[in-house]
């Protein structure tokens, strides 16, 4: 069985951006904005525990998401057919 590649990558993408921005705004709710630097700070730049910094981590978490989907996709697909093609040898 083969991985859409696009397809994967778009479902990666999405399901890390808006997790990424739910858990951001879950903490703004109960512990308030806040722009003490985070790990994902580190990684994202212009990310923050504030409701700008959410969209901006969304948009830098698609990115992320999609290329990281991409690359898994590609991988899996290219060990799948390696695999395949070593058992019906």
């Amino acid at each position: 069985m083969q991985l859409n590649v696009k397809a994967f990558a778009v479902t990666c993408g999405l399901i890390w951006g808006f997790g990424l921005c739910a858990i951001t705004w879950w903490v703004i709710l109960f512990d308030g904005p806040s722009a003490d630097p985070t790990f994902i700070a580190r990684v994202y730049r212009g990310y923050s525990l504030t409701p700008l910094g959410s969209l901006i981590g969304l948009a830098w978490a698609l990115v992320d998401g999609l290329i990281g989907g991409a690359v898994f996709a590609w991988l899996y697909n290219t060990l799948a057919r390696r695999c395949a093609s070593a058992g019906a040898a």
